[in-house]
C-alpha cells in the first residue's frame, strides 16, 4: 500500500532527486525565501495584513455596496482565522502519528542536497506547503483578476518546489499539506457560509 500511496512507484523520490539537484546561490535564496514567506510563524502579519486591506476596502466602497463587501471580507477572515487554528491542529496530529522521516533520514546522506539546517523526523505532511495553500485557499473568493489567481497559485508551487530543492521534504509530503489544507479551508467556509445563510 506504501509503495502506491506514498513512493508512487519510485516516482515520489525519483521526482525529490530531479528537483533537489538544481541549485546555485540564487535559486537556493529564493527557495530559502519562499519557505520563509510560508512560516506558520506568520500568521499573524498575514492577518494584520488581511484586516488593513479590508478596511480599506470598505471603506472606499460606496454605501449600497458596503454590505456585501464587508461581509466577503470578514469571512475570508473568518475563514483564514479558524482554518489555521484547524490546520494547525490536525498538523499536530498527524505530524507526530505517522512520524515519516524526511529526506536526510530516508535517504543516503550524500545523495541530497540541504540547504539550511536539516531535519530527520515529521515529514508528512509539509507545514510550510499546508500553510501557503491555505493563505491562498481562504483569499480565493477576494482574487478577481486572473493575474491574482495565477499569482497566489505561483506562490503555493513555489513553496511546495522550495521545500524539495532545500531538501526538507518529499514531493508526496508537500501534496499532502496542500490536499489536507484545502479540505479544512472547504469545510471551514461550508461551514461558515451555513452560518451566514441562517442569519
Amino acid at each position: 500500500m506504501k509503495w502506491y500511496l506514498y513512493d508512487w512507484g519510485g516516482l515520489n523520490v525519483w521526482l525529490f532527486h530531479v528537483i533537489n539537484n538544481i541549485h546555485n546561490g540564487a535559486i537556493d535564496t529564493i527557495m530559502l525565501a519562499a519557505t520563509a514567506a510560508a512560516s506558520h510563524q506568520l500568521f499573524d502579519w498575514y492577518l494584520a495584513v488581511l484586516c488593513l486591506i479590508a478596511t480599506s476596502a470598505i471603506v472606499k466602497n460606496s454605501r449600497n455596496q458596503t454590505d456585501t463587501k464587508a461581509l466577503l471580507w470578514i469571512s475570508t477572515i473568518t475563514v483564514f482565522s479558524v482554518a489555521y487554528l484547524a490546520d494547525g491542529w490536525l498538523l499536530g496530529v498527524l505530524k507526530p502519528l505517522l512520524d515519516f522521516p524526511r529526506p536526510p533520514l530516508a535517504l543516503p546522506i550524500e545523495t541530497v542536497h540541504i540547504v539550511g539546517a536539516a531535519e530527520f523526523h515529521h515529514s508528512l505532511p509539509s507545514g510550510h506547503s499546508s500553510f501557503a495553500i491555505l493563505i491562498v485557499a481562504s483569499i480565493w473568493p477576494l482574487l478577481m483578476f486572473p493575474w491574482q489567481k495565477y499569482l497566489a497559485l505561483f506562490f503555493v508551487l513555489l513553496v511546495g518546489i522550495s521545500r524539495i530543492s532545500l531538501g526538507a521534504h518529499f514531493p508526496v509530503d508537500v501534496m499532502a499539506g496542500w490536499i489536507s489544507s484545502l479540505l479544512v479551508v472547504l469545510l471551514v467556509r461550508s461551514i461558515i457560509n451555513r452560518f451566514q445563510i441562517k442569519s
